[in-house]
C-alpha cells in the first residue's frame, strides 16, 4: 500500500504535505468523514510516511524498510491503536490513561511515537480531559491521530487543540476504480455500489458480499405491499444486524448498511412522488412506487426518522431498540 493507492483523498495528504514541507506538522489529528470513508487506511499510510527509514520522496513511505513493513503489520514498537473497549458505550478514562502513558514512552526506534484513536466520536468529558495535558504538552515526536465521523461530536477541549483533517466521499469515478482494485468488475455491479455506499469504500465493499445483497432484496420487498409489517420489518434487520457477531462495533457496522439501503429506496420513493422514474432494480422500484403512493411530505418524514436513526447509532444506543422504533414508524401509512 503506498499514497498512489489511496483515492479520492488528495486534497487531506495535500494538507499533511504542506505542513511537512514548512516544518509545521501538527502533534494532534482529528481525521473526519463518514465510516469506511478511509480515515484509518490514510492514518496508517501517514504513520509510515513518520517513520519510514528509505523515503523516496519527502513525507512518502517507501513499502520496504522494516519500518513501513511492521506498521503494515500493526507490530512496530512506536505505532499503537486504541479503540473504545467493546463491552463500554464510551472510550473510558482507563484507556485514554493508556493512551497519555504510550505517548510518553521513550521512542524504541527513535524517531517519535505514534498513537490512533479509534471511536473518538466516544469520547466522554472525563477521558477527553485526560487526554489534555498531552495536548497541549506533547512528548517531543509525539502525535496523536483521532479519528472521528464529525466535528459536531467532539467536545471543544478536543477540536481546539487538533488539526482537522476532513474526509469526503469518493466520486463515483474514484469509487469505481478503487472497487476494480478489489476484484469487482462487472459494470451492473460497479454501478449498484456506487450508487447505495455513498462514496464509502467500506460500506461498497460490505454491499458486495452476497449475503449482504439477499438481506437488502428482503428488506425492500418488505415495501411492496400496501401496508408493510412493522413486527416482520423489525425481526428482519434486528436477525441480520446480530448475524454480524457479538462485536459491536460490526453490528453498529451493519445497522448503518441497513439505514443507508433504507434512505436509498426512500429517495426512489421520493423522485416517484414528485412524478419522476424510478430507477434502481425491480424490487426497489416496487418499494418505491408503493411509497410514493403515500406523498412526498410522507415519505420526506421517513427519510428523516433514518437520518435520525443513523446518528443514533453513532451515539451507541440499544440497536434492537433503535431498529424496532424505526421500523414501527416506517410502517405508518
Amino acid at each position: 500500500m503506498a499514497w498512489t493507492d489511496i483515492r479520492g483523498h488528495d486534497a487531506s495528504r495535500q494538507q499533511l504535505l504542506t505542513a511537512f514541507r514548512r516544518g509545521r506538522l501538527g502533534h494532534a489529528y482529528l481525521f473526519v468523514g463518514p465510516d469506511g470513508v478511509g480515515k484509518r487506511r490514510f492514518a496508517v499510510e501517514f504513520t509510515k510516511a513518520v517513520f519510514c527509514e528509505k523515503p523516496p520522496a519527502e513525507f512518502t513511505p517507501c513499502d520496504q524498510c522494516p519500518a513501513c513493513a511492521q506498521v503494515v503489520a500493526g507490530t512496530h514498537p512506536d505505532f499503537t491503536i486504541f479503540s473504545r473497549p467493546e463491552d463500554k458505550q464510551e472510550f473510558v478514562i482507563e484507556v485514554a490513561r493508556e493512551v497519555v502513558a504510550n505517548l510518553a514512552l521513550r521512542p524504541a526506534r527513535g524517531r517519535g511515537r505514534v498513537c490512533l484513536i479509534e471511536d473518538a466520536d466516544t469520547l466522554n468529558e472525563e477521558s477527553a480531559n485526560c487526554l489534555l495535558k498531552t495536548l497541549e504538552e506533547p512528548p517531543p515526536g509525539a502525535v496523536l491521530i483521532l479519528l472521528a465521523t464529525s466535528t459536531d461530536t467532539q467536545l471543544s477541549t478536543i477540536l481546539s487543540r487538533c488539526q482537522v483533517v476532513r474526509f469526503q466521499p469518493l466520486v463515483a469515478a474514484e469509487l469505481k476504480l478503487v472497487l476494480i482494485d478489489q476484484g469487482i468488475t462487472e459494470p451492473a455491479d460497479l454501478d449498484r455500489l456506487v450508487r447505495l455506499s455513498g462514496g464509502c469504500v467500506g460500506r461498497a465493499l460490505a454491499l458486495s458480499d452476497k449475503a449482504v445483497a439477499d438481506f437488502r432484496h428482503s428488506l425492500l420487498n418488505q415495501f411492496t405491499t400496501a401496508k408493510p409489517d412493522a413486527f416482520a420489518l423489525a425481526k428482519l434487520m434486528n436477525e441480520f444486524v446480530a448475524d454480524a457477531g457479538k462485536e459491536s462495533k460490526a453490528k453498529r457496522e451493519r445497522a448503518s448498511v441497513v439505514v443507508g439501503m433504507l434512505l436509498e429506496m426512500l429517495r426512489v420513493a421520493l423522485r416517484v412522488a414528485i412524478g419522476g422514474v424510478p430507477d434502481g432494480e425491480r424490487v426497489e422500484k416496487e418499494a418505491a412506487k408503493h411509497w410514493a403512493v403515500v406523498g412526498d411530505e410522507r415519505v420526506a418524514e421517513a427519510m428523516q426518522a433514518c437520518v435520525e436513526a443513523d446518528r443514533l447509532i453513532d451515539r451507541r444506543v440499544q440497536l434492537e431498540i433503535l431498529l424496532e422504533r424505526l421500523a414501527d414508524r416506517l410502517c405508518r401509512r
